[in-house]
């Protein structure tokens, strides 16, 4: 697969800027350098009608949350989002411009889940962390304006495999009831394993940044066989809520999330995919630099506005995706 020619002039910026992998750098560094990569890459923030911050209960303590609404009192659908950044980077400021685009696009309100970083607080802290807040808000609907019926997870990189984790733990508690799931290039199989030596690339996401995230959050090596931090690994992935997986096509995680939508498939889950191929890890949080990233991010729109029986909007472009 060839990358498309917006990656190109991307990557082209990185090398003349001798951008460090952020594998290379220290916590601090990595964790301010991933905030201002993706405020750059975001483009012009988007308006909502209403933004809040407030705090929810957690296994640890309290937990940040930042609540964005379209207008409207409500009961409002709700995305209940948790961010990417390998378990180790990232905050609820890193996903605000994901956020804000959603809410325009799909008409929901997002409730984004501040969880603690590994390695401070290696797995499971995480995943219990986005369980208690989605349990919070939803054992609340009246206080965070949410309608039951309409109430869905989703994340990118790491918090897609938060995402598709807490389904598991959702299904496992008899609730609550989940009415859709949008996994954005996922983690799904954290086992050590042999990845193609072109995803070698230091100025991508590549299999050396993979590792690096992994031994920052498991602790524990054995825990990569674990159904929380490997949703691949679960045995029955039946009974859970309809799903969006989109992939890259130049990203080391790609074949582990097109596994888990087949898997999803196979489990009689309904399952709809969205293939970039020319594409890399991180692509949806860069709708200000890729024209892909506008139109993943329309497509996880469109689907949750289906799932939450709203109206439709405009449908997205279909170059260079592939619709399952």
């Amino acid at each position: 697969m060839t990358l498309d020619p917006q990656v190109v002039a991307w990557r082209a910026a990185r090398a003349a800027a001798d951008t460090a992998p952020l594998y290379t750098q220290t916590l601090a560094e990595a964790r301010a350098a991933d905030l201002a990569a993706i405020r750059a890459g975001s483009g012009a923030v988007e308006p909502v009608a209403e933004v809040r911050d407030t705090h929810v209960p957690g296994p640890g303590g309290p937990l940040p949350v930042r609540i964005h609404r379209p207008p409207g009192d409500g009961p409002l659908p709700t995305l209940v989002w948790f961010f990417g950044g390998g378990w180790t980077l990232g905050s609820v400021d890193t996903a605000d411009g994901i956020c804000r685009r959603l809410v325009n696009l799909a008409g929901c309100q997002t409730v984004t889940v501040g969880y603690r970083l590994a390695p401070e607080h290696p797995f499971p802290a995480a995943v219990e962390d986005c369980h208690a807040g989605l349990r919070h808000v939803a054992a609340r609907a009246d206080e965070f304006r949410v309608d039951p019926d309409r109430l869905a997870v989703g994340g990118d990189s790491a918090g897609g495999n938060l995402a598709a984790a807490v389904t598991l733990l959702a299904r496992a508690d008899g609730g609550p009831r989940l009415a859709a799931q949008v996994l954005v290039y996922p983690n799904t199989d954290q086992r050590p394993g042999e990845r193609p030596t072109d995803e070698e690339d230091p100025l991508l996401f590549n299999r050396h940044s993979v590792r690096w995230y992994r031994d920052h959050y498991l602790a524990d090596p054995g825990d990569a066989a674990h159904p929380l931090a490997s949703p691949l690994l679960a045995e029955n992935l039946s009974g859970l809520p309809p799903a969006l997986v989109v992939t890259a096509g130049h990203d080391p995680l790609r074949a582990e999330g097109r596994r888990y939508a087949e898997r999803l498939r196979e489990a009689g889950v309904p399952t709809e995919t969205a293939d970039y191929p020319g594409m890399v890890h991180g692509f949806f949080a860069m709708p200000g630099v890729f024209d892909a990233g506008r139109e993943a991010q329309e497509r996880a729109a469109a689907f949750l506005r289906r799932r939450f029986g709203l109206d439709p909007a405009p449908a997205p472009a279909s170059v260079g995706t592939e619709h399952g």
